[in-house]
């Protein structure tokens, strides 16, 4: 049975500065939340050499996909130091979702969402800063959590000046628990193993991916790789099988490995792309989302490189709707409802319906084979197809692209073919 692929996208929205971080809250029941953060760098001005600065945004919004007139709905914004990566911890603390920052003034920032008793809706309020270090940019962060697990909840960060740093939570203050230098130049990334959270890997301008043990120290790595030939800048444990992992690279590779076994990656896989964010599907446990810079998003299929087959992952949808670099993306945990029948043929274009700096786009644009904007995916083949005995897959997705600083929300349908309306 052949599977048709298709991405349509569901909103748009300008967000004023550089958007190059999207998260949806994977705490329960706020699902429908979604945090978007960006990245404005302005020159010195003034007296000669003059520092450039760097200032961003903080956005929350709210999806409802009821509303077909405007479907997200901005609950927030907060004015920052620029934002170079958000993450949502896996799990609630003190009952609560907490936001974790990475800001361009070497800090790390950590946000509670409340539900306002006086009808105020759903906002972020502070709840902890750190700095990991002077003049130097915090370039990422991970929760521990990743396998919805709230025995151990730590981060890690990494930073402009090639340091990591290991924090823990003592009653919602964050503290350092460790720094140490990692790589020669700026450490792009840095990620937990969510099957053993000891474990830490990390990549860096210098083109190398390392590992680091905790128990030991961090001394020295684990091991390093040089198998990117570029800088590495995105890192990304599997929550649902053990010793996976996936890198990606400005070297427009995405490598799986197992982490038992670094001397060689199970596959790779050109995308096009400097690879600047990797997430795995909430649920299925082959499907992987790339952000790859200059050739827009992806979504991978990677059961028979897991498998051990070997081989580059195949592509079972891309969303090609951004004019811009490919930066932010993630999965939501919400479940769409049936795909609608399809509105009025769009132009072929993103309209934006009003002045605001946060209005939704027309939803009736399309990237499917077919449609108004082309996303050349093509038809998922017989082995190709959702995980298991389903009929169908049907996920939500969000993505943001830099110079044009605009987010999406979109929607990636996979039928079989003769369900395709």
């Amino acid at each position: 049975m052949a599977w048709k692929s298709k991405t349509r996208n569901v909103a748009v929205v300008d967000t004023e500065l550089s958007a190059d971080a999207v998260e949806w809250c994977p705490v329960a029941p706020s699902h429908d939340v979604l945090a978007c953060g960006t990245y404005q760098l302005h020159e010195g001005v003034g007296e000669e050499d003059a520092p450039p600065t760097r200032t961003g945004r903080l956005y929350l919004f709210e999806f409802r996909e009821e509303s077909s007139s405007a479907p997200l709905s901005e609950l927030q914004r907060l004015h920052t130091a620029a934002i170079l990566d958000l993450k949502w911890c896996h799990v609630a603390l003190s009952g609560r979702a907490v936001l974790g920052m990475a800001a361009a003034t070497g800090e790390l920032q950590l946000y509670t969402l409340w539900d306002s008793q006086e009808g105020g809706g759903r906002r972020l309020q502070a709840l902890s800063c750190l700095e990991v270090g002077a003049e130097r940019l915090a370039l990422s962060l991970d929760w521990s959590t990743g396998r919805m697990d709230s025995s151990d909840v730590r981060v890690v960060c990494s930073d402009s000046a090639g340091g990591l740093s290991l924090l823990s939570l003592a009653e919602g203050s964050l503290v350092a628990v460790v720094q140490w230098k990692a790589h020669d130049f700026e450490a792009w990334i840095s990620a937990f193993s969510y099957w053993d959270t000891q474990l830490v890997y990390s990549g860096g301008d210098d083109c190398k991916l390392k590992g680091w043990d905790l128990r030991v120290g961090p001394s020295s790595p684990t091991f390093t790789s040089k198998r990117h030939s570029m800088g590495v800048c995105s890192i990304v444990s599997s929550p649902h099988r053990e010793h996976i992992l996936a890198t990606g690279s400005y070297d427009e590779q995405v490598l799986l490995w197992d982490g038992r076994s670094m001397r060689q990656p199970l596959s790779e896989t050109p995308v096009g792309g400097g690879v600047w964010r990797l997430k795995w599907h909430p649920t299925n446990r082959h499907l992987l989302l790339a952000a790859c810079m200059h050739n827009d998003f992806h979504v991978l299929h990677c059961r028979r490189a897991l498998e051990g087959a070997g081989g580059a992952c195949p592509v079972a949808a891309s969303y090609s709707l951004h004019d811009s670099l490919a930066y932010g993306a993630d999965w939501s945990r919400l479940t769409p409802e049936e795909p609608e029948e399809r509105l009025a043929e769009g132009g072929g274009h993103l309209r934006i319906q009003d002045e605001s700096p946060t209005a939704s786009c027309d939803p009736s644009v399309e990237a499917a084979a077919g449609g108004a904007a082309p996303s050349g995916t093509p038809d998922a083949g017989p082995a190709l197809k959702p995980d298991g005995d389903a009929q169908s897959l049907s996920s939500l997705l969000a993505s943001c692209s830099f110079y044009d600083h605009m987010l999406h929300v979109w929607r990636w349908d996979w039928t079989p073919a003769a369900c395709v309306l």
